[in-house]
């Protein structure tokens, strides 16, 4: 049995802090590595492509982000379900999620690859990308639908293997597809001039290297559960864990819609703002990294913990997590208001370009530490199954607060991407607020005479 369960790890004991650390390392590896994918695609292109190639890569990235995001937090609902029944030691049912998770996505996908292809231009035009990027943005869309398949499954193999608390492993197929994406960039971009559709390209070659090899590995691996054909099909669990990511993809889609909003604001202002704005999203992508690592792992950590009974254990790892998140989010905000020019000129040597990212940057910065309270507090009511208070935040912050500002500060004579940055950490304030009032709630109304004695 200790043979069969060396792929999971117990979140229910021992040092919270090291054992934090030692979960979130590999994803925040993982999740590195995956901004590599769109970092580098317009690095390349950058230096190797076209000055409108640049803007088609950023505006194109938005759109094929939001759906990544969607797929990311549906597949959230299955971590937390397989978290939740490792903690309750029902290692029988996890074969049940995971077939049914197989049957649900691969419809997901069928219909996302349909919205890429025939949306394309209809999504392009929404974000207003300029006149001169217009075809190279919907080109980059629809090779990048093509091959959303491979997302999709690669989301999916990662959400289940966080769930059993293995991290390691997401991060070797992700690190699988970096290289192969790299050097697909520099061959069909360097070599072959295929400029925005050779980014495209090689995005999807490295996604489908890196799910072959990684089912390769997973059928030579021990794992601490069992996964038959009867298992292949919809099932009770698919509801259960839709009931926990439905909610979380709702969040992410309509978060990110108002960010494709944010885009086509700045893209209404200039070439020179659209690609500035850009290169900062291409930036702030590393910045999110830590935060984004946080809530994963939170996620996880805390449903485990809830299955085990050990609530107090679960706060004391989300106040851990918002403080180690903090800490290393004061040394990125420093240099991103400092020295936002340094990370951005890596992308372009337009220097206009380059003000313009720094000068959305500088408004931006202070978000990596307040973002990494955000994130702890989203982790941990996704670790109970709470996703409605995380939903609800994510789109009042969105639309209350982000959006509008952005819009007035867009009015304003010679708008500077600085302000507009403001709306992002402004935004952030607000989440801080509402998950302290829902926090507080919570522990009141947990701490009733029946539970006092397991707070």
């Amino acid at each position: 049995m200790e043979e069969k369960n060396r792929l999971s790890d117990d979140f229910t004991q021992g040092s919270i802090l090291g054992k934090l650390i030692k979960f979130m390392l590999p994803i925040l590896g993982a999740l590195i590595l995956q901004a590599m994918y769109g970092a580098v695609d317009l690095l390349v292109v950058g230096r190797f492509g076209t000055d409108t190639g640049i803007s088609a890569v950023a505006t194109g990235s938005n759109i094929i982000n939001l759906v990544t995001f969607v797929i990311t937090a549906l597949t959230m609902g299955v971590t937390v379900l397989i978290s939740k029944y490792l903690g309750e030691k029902k290692q029988e049912r996890i074969g049940g999620v995971i077939g049914s998770a197989i049957c649900f996505f691969g419809m997901f996908t069928i219909a996302a690859m349909l919205l890429l292809l025939f949306g394309a231009p209809v999504f392009a035009g929404w974000l207003n990308a300029p006149s001169e990027a217009f075809a190279l943005t919907v080109q980059y869309v629809r090779i990048c639908g093509v091959g959303i398949v491979f997302v999709v499954a690669y989301n999916v193999i990662s959400g289940i293997f966080r769930g059993l608390g293995n991290s390691r492993l997401p991060l070797l197929f992700v690190a699988i597809a970096c290289v192969v994406n790299i050097i697909g960039d520099l061959l069909f971009i360097a070599v072959f001039q295929m400029n925005v559709a050779g980014a495209a390209f090689a995005t999807i070659l490295a996604q489908a290297v890196s799910v072959v090899l990684s089912l390769f590995i997973i059928a030579r691996q021990n794992l601490p559960f069992t996964f038959s054909k009867k298992d292949l099909r919809f099932n009770g669990e698919v509801f259960i864990f839709l009931k926990l990511g439905i909610p979380l993809a709702l969040q992410e889609m309509l978060t990110n819609i108002s960010f494709l909003i944010l885009c086509a604001i700045v893209n209404n202002i200039s070439l020179e703002a659209s690609s500035g704005y850009g290169i900062a999203q291409k930036v702030i992508s590393f910045v999110m990294l830590i935060p984004s690592a946080l809530m994963q792992s939170m996620s996880a950590f805390v449903a485990q913990n809830v299955g085990a009974g050990k609530e107090k254990r679960a706060r004391k790892a989300m106040f851990t997590g918002m403080a180690l998140g903090a800490c290393v989010g004061i040394f990125i905000t420093l240099i991103a208001f400092f020295r936002g020019d340094i990370p951005s000129a890596l992308f372009t040597p337009n220097e206009a370009y380059i003000l313009r990212s720094a000068e959305y940057l500088k408004g931006f910065a202070i978000e990596a530490v307040l973002t990494c309270v955000v994130f702890s507090y989203i982790g941990y009511f996704n670790g109970h199954g709470m996703s409605l208070p995380v939903m609800l935040q994510g789109i009042s912050a969105s639309f209350l607060v982000r959006v509008p500002l952005s819009y007035i500060f867009s009015l304003k004579e010679n708008a500077s991407l600085f302000e507009i940055g403001l709306a992002v950490p402004a935004a952030s304030v607000y989440g801080i607020v509402f998950f302290t009032v829902c926090y507080i709630w919570y522990i009141r109304k947990s701490r009733g005479p029946e539970k006092r004695g397991n707070i």
